[in-house]
Order: structure tokens, then sequence, then C-alpha cells
């Protein structure tokens, strides 16, 4: 695609990168086959291809911004379309260029900033999520089922009354978090029973939010200091011999490994996040199926959705291992359930396009076979919290599926 970008931007490193990316398209459509906004609104501009040339005219100064804001704004950032594109586009760095552009050239309407304001101002803070979560258990009975069922955590999960068959010596980091801590602290704890059983050592986190909905709201300045923070906190422990930094939700790793890239610029954080980010490791890669083998698990009866979140397929690259893992765990997995991409979940899409959020996870559910499934696990808590609003069916996160099932 040809790109006549201002010579300012063109001298700008970000401005080449763009210009990179765009001239990279070859306009073959590809990307729009895979894309849930296409799929279910058939709009060119509500495609990676049509975004594209949405964010080309924003760079060149020939779109309006409130004209390209709304199709870029319902972009979820699954980065299907990256897996498809056959010339490598970086789409999701290109689309985070155009999206800043926009938030730099105009504001928004009030009720828009108001609410992008409070989900920055409440989502990151454990504490804060701590108090919505105690005022939700008091209204709980006046609250509608769905709301009741994203309230729940599930099965506890036992500590372990052995002392593991082995100590492997791997020293490991679970990292926290921020909304999952609070409102699915049983996660937290099956990943720590899982690793313990396996030998591993595990020590707390010290860090907070992982910045990832700062960022997605183009709040980067933001999002850089929850990074800075982290880095901080967690530099001394990789001094001291840290090996793995173990992540349980799929979204958080996939911005725990993008801190190098987000933080190149930076000569005093960027080699230190470097080295962070190449540490960073999502549950199911910590685990592979000779690891399960010495469990002594008996097959579960059940029938069993997976739900493999993008972060975890596109962005980390472990959902096919994820599947053979629970496969090899004695899981019985409906087939084909990730036929149909991105649930809608995608950090805070869902209260930000909350009608087309609703659309995504009824037609994910369908292909899930949630109707026929006695269980759907996933490996997100933002999914795992959109998706039990929109059924009856148990949502768990598959550790602790898996936890539940260890000997005690």
């Amino acid at each position: 695609m040809q790109t006549s970008l201002p010579e300012t931007l063109r001298a700008d490193l970000h401005g080449q990168a763009a210009e990179r990316a765009i001239r990279a398209c070859v306009h073959c459509g590809f990307c729009n086959a895979v894309c849930p906004t296409y799929q279910v609104l058939g709009e060119e501009t509500d495609g990676p291809r049509g975004r594209i040339y949405l964010i080309k005219g924003l760079l060149e100064g020939r779109i309006d911004v409130s004209s390209a804001r709304p199709h870029l704004d319902r972009c979820l950032t699954c980065r299907a379309c990256e897996r498809a594109c056959p010339s490598g586009v970086p789409y999701a760095n290109l689309l985070e260029t155009g999206r800043a552009v926009i938030e730099s050239a105009q504001s928004r309407s009030f009720g828009d900033r108001i609410l992008r304001r409070l989900v920055r101002s409440v989502v990151p803070y454990r504490q804060r999520v701590r108090a919505l979560a105690a005022l939700g258990q008091l209204m709980a009975p006046v609250l509608p089922s769905r709301a009741r069922r994203m309230l729940r955590d599930g099965p506890g999960i036992a500590p372990l009354s052995r002392v593991p068959p082995k100590d492997t010596g791997h020293r490991a980091m679970l990292f926290s978090g921020c909304v999952q801590e609070v409102i699915r602290p049983g996660i937290n704890r099956a990943a720590s029973r899982l690793l313990s059983t396996l030998g591993w050592r595990l020590q707390p986190d010290p860090g907070g939010c992982c910045g990832a909905l700062s960022h997605h709201l183009s709040a980067h300045e933001e999002a850089l200091r929850f990074m800075r923070a982290n880095v901080d906190a967690w530099w001394p422990l990789i001094e001291s011999g840290l090996e793995t930094i173990v992540v349980t939700a799929s979204g958080c790793a996939a911005a725990l490994v993008d801190y190098g890239r987000l933080l190149a610029f930076d000569p005093e954080y960027g080699p230190k996040a470097q080295v962070i980010a190449s540490r960073v490791r999502d549950l199911s890669a910590c685990i592979d199926a000779r690891d399960i083998a010495g469990l002594g698990l008996v097959p579960d009866t059940r029938a069993v959705a997976l739900h493999r979140p993008c972060t975890l397929d596109h962005s980390l690259n472990q959902g096919g291992h994820l599947e053979a893992l629970l496969r090899a765990a004695g899981f019985n997995l409906r087939p084909g359930s990730n036929d149909i991409g991105c649930c809608g979940s995608a950090g805070s899409y869902s209260l930000l396009e909350p009608g087309l959020a609703q659309a995504l996870r009824r037609r994910k559910l369908a292909t899930l076979g949630a109707a026929e499934v006695d269980l759907i696990v996933t490996a997100n808590i933002g999914c795992q919290l959109h998706l039990a609003a929109g059924t009856r069916v148990p949502v768990q996160h598959w550790a602790q599926a898996l936890a539940l099932r260890l000997p005690s």
C-alpha cells in the first residue's frame, strides 16, 4: 500500500514504523476473514484492512478523526488478523499509533471520558476492586443472576497436605495482578498448588497491575507508570536468581511480554524490561504432558469445552499446547470449540462496547456448545467473567478444574 506521510512523521520513529506497516499491507483481505467485528458487522471499515486505510488517512491528514474513531474503537485487538496476514503486518502496533493520533487530536464526549476514567480509576487497584466486590456481595440478593454468577469464585482449592514429591529448585514468582486476585483468588491458589506439587519454589509478588488496561485505553503515560513500578518491584528478585514469572491470566501475560517493546525508548528501564519480558510464562507453558502423567489423575467424564483466549492463541502462541495438556490430564474436551474467535471480553471492551461484546459472546457460547457441556474452562479472567455472565454452565479457569482433581 502506497503512503504519503508528512515529513514530520517520516522523521519520527513511530511514524517510520507505521509507514512500514502500512506499506506491507497488500490488500488481500485474509484478515477480514478472521476478524470478529467484520464477521458481525460486515463493514469494510470494521475489519483490519479498512482500519489500516483509516489509519493511513489519519496519518496523511485526509480523514476526519470523528469519522475514524468509532471503527478503531470497535477493534478488539484480538490479533487474529496478524496470524492470518501473509505479509506479516504488525496490525496491533499500527492500531496503537492510530488510536494515539485520535486521542491527541480530539476530545471524547463527556460521558465517554467519565466511563473510561472510572474504569481506569478502579480496575487496576486491588483495594478499590475489593470494596466494589464487597458492595456487590451485599447487594447480591437483588442483583441479576448474571451478575451473581460473576461474583462467585467456584469450588475452593485445598492446601497441600503432603510434601511435594520433588523439589526442582526452580525459582518462580506467581504474578498477582489486580482484578483476578480479588474476584477469583482461587485461580492463583490452584496454580500454586499445581506448581508446588510439581516441585516449583514460589515466592510472593510485590508488584501490581500489569498496565494493560491503561495501555488499551490509550492512557500511555499511566500504563508506563504501572510498568516501571513492576520493573522496580521485580528487579531485585531477578538479581537474586528469579527464573520465571508465572502468569495465570493470558491477557496479563501478553502485556508483560510486551514490556521490552513498550519501554525500549527508556534507557533506564528498557534493558531491565527486556530481561523481565523474557522470563514471563503463561501457566500453561510451565507444565507439559510428562508432568501431568506423574500426577495420578483419573479421567474426567464431564463434557468440557475449552475456550482459548485470543491472547493465549495469538499473542502467546500457547493455545494448542493448553489443549494438548488438558487432554493429557484426562479432560473430555469437546472438539472444534475455537472455530469462531474472540468472545468479546477484550479487557474493558465489554464495558465500552456492550452491544457488540454481547453479540460476540452469544456466537462464542454457541460454538463452545454451552447447551451441551457440563463445564467451560478458559485461561483468562476477563474472558471467564464475560462468558459466565452469558451462560448457566459453570465457567472455570483450567488450573482450578485441574487442581480440584489432584490427590489430597
